[in-house]
């Protein structure tokens, strides 16, 4: 088979095109040959070596297609069933393991590509606005790069819980996007102070919760536009890490909370998995929720997928199609 590795961090140079034998399942293992294969920011945190991984290594934990062979111990899966997981071990592949406790089956309508666009991203916005800090009728929220693949899906999702939501964007372009995914409000904040643009959608008090995906360039921005006793939700990294800060400063920004969540806590059990993508799907089906596939690349231009996705030049979920 064909794969994207990585034989040492750095840039998406170090992306390599290379010919590997097939896996074969373990026990409680699936191969799919794979049919989309979706690029997240964590991919280009392997990569780089943001977060350290074992070399060389195949990169891409979302993929989705069918299942050509099935390793022992498995029940509820067949060869020839279409699945999909946010945890594949190689979804930069032409052939990938899947864990059957992180996989689900695809119902009618919803295509491999469309499942690769959304599990990540889709059960990462379900978990922040459903359960990190769960939205309720009334509740302000502020977005942060809302038209990216998680943002679009969870200004979708706070507008369906009954939120205000205030989005940031870096361009007018993207400011349309966020806008037909319901933000009420629209900030770019490359042009206008976000933190002054959330006192003035509070009329001076401060959005209840940040969902803040971008890190460093708005970690201080972020804790000026939150209300006392406000939420902090850092769950990305796209500008880099946050930086180190005392405790303290949350006392005195007026009693702020802080936490860094992981989806992978949020879909422990194969129970809560299916769950939250039964929910998903069964928004998709209906049409109460809208997925965009911003940009497809062959499984060879995975280094352009991926400076295009750092480069900020992308809306909505980029995908390989291997």
């Amino acid at each position: 088979m064909r794969a994207i590795r990585i034989h040492e961090s750095g840039g998406p140079e170090k992306l390599r095109l290379d010919v590997l034998p097939d896996p074969e399942p373990g026990a409680g293992q699936l191969c799919i040959r794979v049919e989309a294969a979706g690029v997240n920011f964590i991919d280009t945190y392997h990569r780089s070596g943001l977060y350290p991984v074992s070399l060389p290594r195949i990169l891409g934990g979302e993929a989705a297609g069918v299942v050509t062979a099935v390793g022992g111990g498995v029940a509820g899966f067949k060869v020839g069933d279409r699945v999909a997981s946010a945890r594949a071990a190689g979804g930069y592949a032409e052939t990938a393991v899947l864990s059957v406790e992180h996989t689900v089956s695809l119902p009618e309508g919803i295509s491999s590509p469309l499942a690769a666009a959304l599990l990540a991203q889709g059960l990462t916005a379900h978990c922040l606005a459903c359960d990190v800090f769960p939205l309720h009728p009334g509740d302000i929220a502020l977005v942060h790069a809302a038209a990216g693949g998680v943002g679009l899906l969870l200004v979708q999702i706070a507008k369906k819980r009954g939120a205000r939501v205030l989005a940031t964007v870096g361009s007018e372009a993207k400011a349309a996007w966020a806008q037909a995914a319901g933000a009420d409000a629209v900030c770019v904040y490359t042009q206008e102070n976000f933190a002054a643009a959330a006192r003035a959608f509070t009329d001076g008090r401060g959005v209840d919760v940040v969902y803040d995906g971008v890190g460093r360039d708005t970690f201080a921005g972020t804790l000026d536009s939150l209300r006392p006793r406000g939420m902090f939700v850092s769950f990305g990294n796209a500008s880099g890490a946050v930086p180190p800060f005392a405790p303290l400063v949350l006392m005195q920004k007026g009693s702020l909370y802080f936490t860094r969540p992981t989806m992978g806590d949020y879909t422990a059990t194969p129970a809560e998995l299916k769950a939250r993508v039964d929910e998903l799907f069964a928004w998709v089906q209906s049409g109460a929720l809208r997925v965009t596939i911003g940009a497809t690349f062959p499984l060879a231009a995975a280094a352009d997928a991926h400076r295009a996705l750092e480069g900020r030049l992308t809306t909505g979920k980029v995908l390989l199609l291997p």
